[in-house]
């Protein structure tokens, strides 16, 4: 099958043949149809987050945002069989310890990050490899494109867990998302169906009207504002509700803390680069005189991805509104450097393999 592998880190994806996968007993082996390219794969291309012990080593798949149809079945599999249209979440877990039994599988406590650690190669390939298959894949209900639901393995879903139980939204908050790439799109769009009013907060103008169109009821260009979070807040009538870092660097971090009212919560969806190497300063005397809450959201445990489907069937979510534009592999490496300009748009899906 063909796959892009990384030889070396900020060096160009080698798309090369490797061999076809067999599942593991507890495992099965989807055909992939789809896969969202991500800001994370371009974290692990250019060598980050060695300081979470997730960094990727030459020789890894890289890509954690498929959907495709099971090709082949582990002999203990029970819940799927070939044929089957399925998502596979990015933050698979074990299906075995406290977390994954309580419900929590997307903080699982023996994680399997799809594409960037040595046992779960990435589906920047023509296939991928699910284990623990029962407890992770999660079936796509009839009638949907793998195109259209490739970004639920990654962001569309961390911004939905983020939204609707971590912070949770409600009906006529304010909501401030800073940075709307893919995953603040989407935070964008899934705010705005949960009857928030939402301000998005970028650099470019066009990623600004974008954010328009999925819902945003007002933009901010942090480029033209002296102070954003003050910028946020007059918008926001005094401070937002729930406020959003979809980025992952210091100041959209500092910014979203600040553009929170009084007893606002902050939800922390970006990683950081190898700038910040996971820690920021932050205005914890501001915090605790307001009461601010910070939160992080990982993921969607494989149980709730119902929800989204609920919504989604009656209209209220659209993941495939956040997808920008189909490439092939031979394109992925035009769009990871895009990327280390700020260059893309949405969510760039490979539908060609």
């Amino acid at each position: 099958m063909r796959a892009a592998v990384l030889r070396a880190h900020g060096e160009p994806l080698d798309i090369t043949e490797v061999d076809d996968l067999t599942p593991d007993p507890k495992g099965v082996v989807v055909g992939v149809e789809a896969c969202g390219i991500c800001r994370s794969d371009w974290h692990g291309w250019q060598g980050d987050w060695d300081w979470l012990g997730i960094q990727p080593q030459p020789g890894q798949i890289l890509g954690h945002e498929p959907a495709g149809h099971v090709l082949a079945v582990g002999d203990d599999v029970t819940n799927f069989a070939e044929g089957d249209h399925v998502a596979i979440p990015f933050n698979l877990g074990d299906g075995t310890c406290m977390q994954c039994r309580t419900g929590h599988g997307n903080t699982c406590e023996n994680p399997m990050p799809l594409g960037f650690v040595e046992p779960v190669p990435g589906a920047f390939a023509e296939q991928v490899h699910v284990p623990a298959a029962d407890h992770n894949l999660v079936h796509l209900p009839d009638g949907v494109s793998s195109v259209d639901m490739a970004g639920l393995g990654c962001r569309f879903m961390t911004a939905f867990h983020g939204l609707a139980h971590r912070a949770p939204v409600a009906a006529g908050d304010w909501v401030a998302v800073h940075g709307v790439g893919g995953v603040g799109l989407s935070a964008v769009h899934i705010a705005d169906a949960l009857g928030a009013n939402v301000v998005a907060v970028d650099l470019d103008d066009a990623k600004l009207e974008r954010a328009e169109q999925l819902g945003a009821a007002e933009t901010v260009n942090a480029a033209d504002a002296d102070d954003v979070p003050a910028a946020v807040q007059a918008l926001a009538g005094g401070g937002c509700h729930v406020s959003v870092d979809a980025l992952g660097i210091a100041e959209t971090c500092r910014n979203s803390v600040l553009s929170l009212g009084t007893r606002g919560t902050h939800v922390q969806i970006g990683l950081t680069t190898a700038e910040e190497r996971g820690m920021v300063e932050l205005p914890t005397d501001v915090m605790t005189m307001k009461e601010i809450e910070f939160v992080g959201s990982l993921g969607l445990p494989p149980t709730r991805y119902d929800e989204i489907f609920r919504m989604v069937s009656r209209g209220k979510l659209d993941p495939s509104a956040v997808v920008s534009e189909t490439v092939t592999l031979d394109d992925v490496n035009d769009k990871l450097e895009a990327m280390t300009h700020f260059e893309t748009e949405g969510i760039p899906v490979i539908d060609e393999f």
